[in-house]
């Protein structure tokens, strides 16, 4: 393995403030600030805005898309009414 292609992989703690979650994995994310991990090792924090544990998707949380009121609305702003040709 050729020393000065490969970037620097390091393990790091990415956290999740809203959701108040944060892991310890493997990346080549860098950061200033540190925080002092579980198992009393100092490591880079970086914050993240979204995870598994906030993500709609994955916590079953997801709006689902009321399609007619969108229709309706529709309707109700441009006037007219849809499916009829020219």
């Amino acid at each position: 393995m050729q020393q000065d292609k490969h970037p620097d992989y390091h393990e790091v703690v990415f956290r999740d403030r809203s959701a108040g979650y944060a892991f310890l994995t493997r990346s080549t994310a860098t950061s200033d600030r540190t925080i002092e991990w579980d198992d009393g090792e100092t490591y880079p924090v970086v914050d993240v805005e979204i995870s598994a544990e906030s993500h709609p998707f994955y916590t079953g949380k997801a709006r689902t898309v009321d399609s007619e009121g969108r229709v309706a609305a529709f309707e109700r702003r441009y006037g007219g009414e849809t499916g009829q040709g020219s």
